[in-house]
């Protein structure tokens, strides 16, 4: 079954009868800001990917571990990682994942045959995980905003260790967190996998690359099942010079966070208290939660009215928005504006009659 996903414009501009170009796009959590894209020698379009030693130390460096894979994205590890796993480990039949995050994994898990056991704010009770279990945590989580900290992840490997289990840790959305907060540098035995992304921070998800932060032994497994020409020249090259790039990452880093606060702030002018519950994210995206249950979906369709697409969560209960530009965040603030004033909403003194 195929999972929905943001970014589908094509798609969600076909149903609203809007052609794809007069759209404001902000279904994901891919930065607004991208990498400059250095010159592309002609070579590396015309000879079969190899491998790539400084794009290699440089992936290292960045990450501050000392083995990792490069791949065609995380969802490669994602898709194959449970049924690799269960080969490894028969015994293995249980995984704990948070309710509301990345769906593929809950589905890559389904599909190999593990029950599923879901988390909510909370990490599962360490004394309640049996032996041989999979515990998997999105961090930050994507769509919640919930951030574990390196010390309580800790806790969770020491314990899969002694369980003879394994911890694998979706790191995707972390490039805008304290670097140090960052577990790659832990990732040093057979009980625990780092996943990297590259595209969201970088701001260029087009390029499909990612990473595997694990030992020696988890990444010579990958890069067998994997197998050769993973990830394109141009895409190897572009990645190796970003990730040596200092400066342009703090810039980066800094200019998300203003556009991060200065969106916060437009939200809480345009929504009132009683319609506003909360705002959770990172400095890649923020998720809406609403007092009322249908605020969300009715948003969402008002909005696609106008040409601004952001996410519907799963449970149609929340909106995702990625981060907008300076330039853009007017056009949304107008947008919200209007769709406020036409969504259906029950008034404070309704809801105390209630």
């Amino acid at each position: 079954m195929a999972l929905v996903h943001g970014g589908q414009l094509q798609q969600v501009a076909k149903q609203y009868n809007i052609p794809t170009q007069d759209w404001l796009d902000l279904s994901t959590g891919i930065a607004p800001i991208s990498y400059p894209i250095p010159p592309i020698p002609n070579s590396a379009w015309q000879q079969l990917p190899q491998h790539n030693v400084d794009l290699v130390n440089a992936a290292k460096h960045y990450y501050q571990c000392s083995e990792l894979v490069v791949t065609n994205g995380s969802q490669a590890i994602i898709k194959a990682l449970p049924t690799l796993y269960q080969q490894q480990n028969p015994n293995s039949k249980h995984v704990y994942l948070p309710e509301r995050g990345y769906k593929e994994h809950a589905q890559a898990w389904k599909v190999a045959g593990y029950k599923l056991h879901f988390y909510q704010d909370s990490l599962p009770e360490l004394t309640q995980l049996p032996v041989n279990c999979v515990v998997v945590i999105i961090n930050p989580n994507n769509p919640t905003g919930q951030f574990f900290k390196l010390e309580l992840i800790s806790q969770y490997h020491c314990a899969l260790k002694k369980l003879n289990g394994l911890l694998v840790v979706d790191e995707a959305f972390i490039d805008v967190m304290p670097t140090e907060q960052s577990y790659c540098t832990l990732a040093n035995d057979n009980y625990v996998l780092v996943l990297r992304s590259f595209g969201k921070f970088f701001g260029l998800a087009g390029i499909r690359i990612g990473f595997l932060v694990a030992n020696e032994h988890w990444c010579n497994t990958f890069k067998e099942l994997l197998g050769p020409w993973q990830v394109n020249n141009p895409a190897q090259i572009i990645a190796e010079q970003a990730l040596v790039d200092t400066n342009w990452q703090k810039t980066q880093k800094a200019k998300l966070n203003e556009l991060t606060t200065a969106q916060v702030e437009m939200f809480r002018q345009v929504f009132t208290d009683y319609i506003l519950l909360d705002i959770k994210g990172c400095d890649l995206f923020l998720t809406l939660s609403f007092k009322q249950p249908t605020t969300a979906k009715q948003l969402y369709h008002l909005l696609c009215q106008q040409a601004v697409y952001c996410r519907l969560a799963d449970e149609q209960d929340t909106l995702r928005f990625g981060i907008v530009t300076t330039d853009s965040i007017k056009r949304l603030e107008k947008a919200l504006q209007l769709a406020c004033a036409q969504i259906t909403y029950l008034k404070p003194y309704n809801l105390i009659a209630l």
